[in-house]
């Protein structure tokens, strides 16, 4: 029997993993400069650390975990997202203690069973930067110019930072009184989705893609900019002046509230029209409750997450994923004491950080020459028993289609100094 895949997933093969270790080092290089440090946590964690860290009518919780119950008869659920178990660890070996401000990173598996489409998979991987610890707008400038500074660093150019600031829970009560009662007389004309969020989360309405709600929230809902504190407005004001003096162009999205109940004041999602209508390359915001809702001290906190295959169908659309220049050196055997001493050039070559492969299938030097080609070699070195006995080898340069006979004594030397001048 043949088993395939199960639906929503994707297998990252050979010939294509360079893409995705090229922007795993590249979300690596910005951590290291921005000083964030890695953190990893467990695929699966409690039920209950989503369903109160994220919101229990977020469509995340009600509609798309992967949930179930271990031996113990305890609900785990895979996870959907990484805040809320970033967290959990922060909480649980009291990363406070280390340092004032926490600052993490991941790069990651998570899972969501959501109908599958072009960049949303129902397992898919993320990245992620969360500074915890500090209640300042600098904080929330930083992780939405470090955002926008990968995505541009990566070659992306026509990115829109979208960003609104959604108050705190206080604030935000009065509001929701609001919103409901200016929508109530349209409520029978929202889909039936919002008809339920209506009751239980009037919030995530703003979160609905479909066209009619939206325009019933442009002609009814008051904003909620306008009814936030003095000291929140004071605080988005802040951080919009940092992005000012960093140089990032932004628009004020009124209706820009994220899909997860722990966000507070800053919100924030940066867009590329390479994606069609799910055209969020990143998002996040402030988050200062969830510390203290997982059972932790009062502690303000500020992150980011982005989807690593919507990236990657933007840097493909963009014509901006690297081709891959490989320094592969092929060994070529001919004969027993050939492959011996091929075997054996080999190590010493990886000992000098030469990357090289040597056949082990005994094929023919035509055969092995054809391999050579398909794994784009850039040398490869032909070894023969009449060489051996001269202590010689042939060296060719693939792209310039150039072979010359060396010394063995001088191989090595001459492969380092090709590799080092490209």
């Amino acid at each position: 029997m043949k088993y395939s895949r199960v639906k929503g997933t994707r297998d990252i093969l050979p010939h294509e993993s360079y893409k995705w270790l090229y922007i795993g080092d590249k979300i690596r290089e910005f951590a290291l400069l921005n000083n964030f440090s890695y953190i990893k946590t467990p695929a699966f964690e409690v039920t209950e650390l989503f369903v109160r860290g994220i919101g229990n009518e977020t469509d995340i919780v009600s509609k798309e975990m992967y949930t179930f119950l271990d031996k113990s008869k305890t609900s785990i659920t895979l996870k959907p997202e990484m805040t809320a178990p970033v967290i959990r660890a922060y909480i649980q070996n009291n990363l406070e203690q280390m340092s004032a401000v926490m600052r993490v990173y991941y790069i990651d598996a998570l899972f969501r069973q959501e109908k599958p489409q072009k960049g949303r998979l129902r397992q898919f991987h993320q990245y992620g930067f969360e500074i915890i610890g500090t209640p300042y707008p600098e904080a929330d400038a930083e992780i939405i110019v470090l955002s926008y500074t990968i995505l541009k660093s990566l070659g992306l150019d026509d990115l829109s930072v979208k960003i609104n600031s959604i108050g705190n829970r206080r604030t935000r009560k009065a509001y929701l009184e609001l919103l409901r009662e200016n929508i109530a007389p349209c409520k029978n004309d929202l889909c039936p989705t919002c008809q339920t969020r209506f009751s239980r989360n009037v919030l995530r309405i703003f979160d609905c893609k479909n066209q009619k709600c939206q325009e019933l929230l442009d002609e009814h809902a008051p904003r909620i900019i306008d009814h936030i504190s003095d000291e929140d407005k004071e605080h988005f004001s802040l951080v919009l002046k940092l992005l000012d003096i960093a140089g990032v162009s932004y628009q004020i999205d009124h209706k820009l509230v994220r899909g997860l109940d722990y966000y507070t004041r800053t919100t924030f999602e940066i867009t590329s029209p390479l994606l069609g209508s799910q055209d969020a390359l990143c998002g996040g915001g402030r988050y200062d409750y969830l510390v203290e809702d997982l059972g932790g001290k009062p502690t303000p906190a500020v992150g980011v997450a982005g989807g690593i295959e919507r990236l990657l169908i933007a840097l493909e659309e963009a014509g901006k994923i690297p081709v891959t220049d490989s320094n592969l050196v092929y060994i070529v055997s001919i004969g027993e004491k050939a492959r011996e001493y091929g075997f054996r050039l080999s190590w010493e070559l990886r000992d000098q950080n030469i990357p090289c492969e040597f056949d082990t299938l005994r094929r023919s030097p035509k055969a092995q020459m054809r391999d050579a080609g398909r794994k784009k070699a850039k040398y490869v070195v032909i070894v023969g028993e009449d060489e051996l006995k001269r202590n010689k080898v042939i060296l060719r340069d693939m792209s310039k289609s150039y072979q010359e006979e060396i010394g063995l004594n001088l191989l090595i030397p001459t492969l380092k100094q090709k590799i080092s001048s490209v």
